[in-house]
């Protein structure tokens, strides 16, 4: 073997495929000793190596044709560069998001459009994408989405959830955009926001059964409009801000001034809801029956829980009669009187007549009277405004209950509205509360909050609160739900220096909330804002149990991913 050139070498180790082939048909050429080396052939192992790299495409020995070639190699550049790819986005965002990269962003864009190819339907548009994803009346972190989607179904929502699974993007429901705790605020690196105003019908009303069903795009106003001018004598009574819609309803548990009389989002007022799953998967809750006792109430998994679960695209209503109605005031020297009054008149067999109890405070009426938005001005001092219901005989003797008890607790003051005309001037003081707020200081902006305590500790949290933000120097209103605790703080600033004041008193006062067995959000819901209490509100067991149940519904966390459930370093600091 010392004697063979280098190429006469290279000769004979490619002739041992052959060799070897011929060996195991037609047995050996001629004796020799067994190998030391494993395996069939007795071949050495370096040899083997080198007999095969004769198959390589790069190789000039390739058997194959001069295409075959280019192909392989060509669909090894390929791999490698997926490969390549891939490792780079690992790095750029880390599996602990595994949300889609830049690239996968624009693929997914470019399947949107497709999707939906008319105009309007799918916008990359800077302004759009801020609009959609922050709010004026929000102060919490907030960034645009990657592109906005115009749903106009169900359907359409399937298509563009599977789409965002597909790619890896969170999605963001957007409707209404009244919500004052950032929860349709955009995911970094790059959110799908699912704008559902356009799903915005009544899809079917059944009068006898006293419900209907709707898109969820729909506004809670409109909907009763709609049955107003159809003669129907029904109505839909949770009221939570003007523009909200049944969605953003359902998503953040909501109620409002009727609350004292129909309760809340999370009474039996939505008795099924139409659910797109993080999957694709189109569900229904329940049947339209008005009770049911088949399995647990997977209609309530989905109120709260703030786009968290599922996308609501349909949802049925109950529907309660429209009695008439009326407007009364009473006017106190202080809170604690006022809240008192209330207890009694609830508790008081009138007290199912009583539709609304709200409480503003002297600042807010001193506002309404400097904004000049209602009829006549109104002495500065804490109002209850009534609304009493039912028929004419039941409402007077109502009213005549609520002006006993009012008297009896330091009430000085009371007006009870006669006529129609007079109910709707009086209760505009009430109407333009928020209004009247900014009117009465121009130049300022507002941060609005909320909280919800036993009625019994209203008139201390009030008065805690006041006397708080005066120590502070913040000039506030507040208006409240009195009749179930449910308050809100209205607190004024310039410019954003003032925004770390604001919000260690809006932390202030959750805690002391929170202190007196209350909640961090009677109405407004948890979003970001709220979202460091939770914890504290309800225990690790059972934020554990909700974590539990998103991950196993949206085991990706594309759904609002960021809103409701705490981060595990939040904690309740002092």
């Amino acid at each position: 073997m010392s004697s063979l050139t280098p190429r006469a070498l290279g000769r004979w180790f490619t002739a041992r495929p052959w060799h070897i082939r011929k060996m195991a048909t037609k047995g050996p050429v001629n004796s020799r000793p067994a190998s030391k080396y494993s395996g069939s052939s007795g071949t050495p192992p370096n040899s083997r190596i080198l007999a095969l790299a004769r198959y390589s495409p790069w190789s000039s020995s390739f058997p194959g044709t001069w295409r075959t070639r280019a192909l392989i190699q060509s669909a090894f550049y390929a791999v490698g560069i997926v490969l390549a790819t891939n490792y780079v986005d690992s790095v750029w965002f880390p599996p602990e998001t595994g949300y889609a990269s830049p690239r996968e962003i624009k693929v997914a864009i470019e399947k949107l459009k497709q999707a939906f190819p008319e105009e309007d339907r799918v916008s990359t548009d800077p302004s759009v994408l801020t609009e959609h994803g922050s709010s004026d009346n929000s102060y919490h972190p907030a960034s645009p989405h990657a592109v906005v989607v115009r749903a106009l179904s169900t359907e359409d929502v399937v298509q563009i959830v599977k789409i965002a699974s597909e790619c890896r993007m969170p999605m963001v429901v957007y409707s209404g955009a009244t919500s004052l705790e950032g929860h349709y605020s955009g995911v970094s690196p790059g959110s799908i926001c699912i704008d559902m105003s356009g799903m915005d019908k009544i899809l079917e009303i059944h009068e006898a059964d006293s419900d209907l069903i709707c898109q969820a795009g729909a506004q809670w106003e409109d909907i009763n409009q709609a049955l107003k001018d159809k003669g129907i004598p029904l109505f839909f009574p949770l009221d939570p801000g003007p523009g909200a819609t049944i969605g953003g309803m359902v998503g953040t548990g909501c109620s409002g001034t009727n609350a004292v009389r129909y309760g809340t989002a999370k009474a039996e007022w939505f008795l099924n809801l139409t659910v797109v799953l993080p999957n694709g998967e189109v569900i229904k809750t329940r049947r339209r029956a008005r009770k049911s006792s088949a399995g647990f109430d997977t209609t309530k998994l989905f109120i709260g829980a703030e786009g968290t679960l599922g996308i609501v695209t349909e949802a049925t209503l109950r529907l309660a009669p429209r009695l008439p109605t009326k407007v009364a005031m009473a006017q106190f020297k202080n809170v604690e009187q006022a809240v008192d009054a209330v207890q009694d008149i609830l508790n008081s067999p009138y007290g199912p007549h009583i539709q609304c109890v709200e409480l503003l405070d002297d600042n807010m009426m001193d506002a309404i009277n400097i904004a000049g938005v209602t009829t006549k001005p109104l002495p500065v001092r804490d109002t209850l405004f009534f609304k009493i219901q039912g028929d004419d005989p039941a409402i007077k003797l109502a009213a005549k209950t609520v002006q006993v008890i009012v008297k009896k607790h330091g009430s000085d003051r009371f007006e009870f509205a006669s006529t129609d005309q007079e109910a709707e001037d009086l209760w505009q003081n009430r109407k333009y509360a928020l209004t009247s707020t900014m009117g009465a200081h121009p130049g300022t902006r507002c941060w609005t909050t909320d909280v919800c305590v036993p009625v019994s500790k209203l008139s201390e949290l009030v008065y805690e609160t006041k006397k708080d933000l005066s120590a502070a120097g913040l000039r506030s209103t507040i208006v409240g739900h009195v009749g179930d605790g449910n308050f809100h703080a209205l607190i004024l600033f310039e410019n954003d220096d003032e925004l770390p004041k604001v919000n260690d008193a809006v932390h202030r006062l959750v805690h002391r909330a929170l202190d007196l067995d209350g909640t961090c959000t009677g109405e407004h819901g948890v979003g970001i804002g709220k979202k460091q209490y939770l914890s504290e509100e309800l225990g690790e067991g059972t934020v554990e149990l909700m974590r539990s149940i998103k991950k196993a519904v949206d085991p990706m966390n594309l759904l609002n991913p960021g809103k409701l459930y705490p981060d595990n370093n939040q904690s309740r600091t002092h």
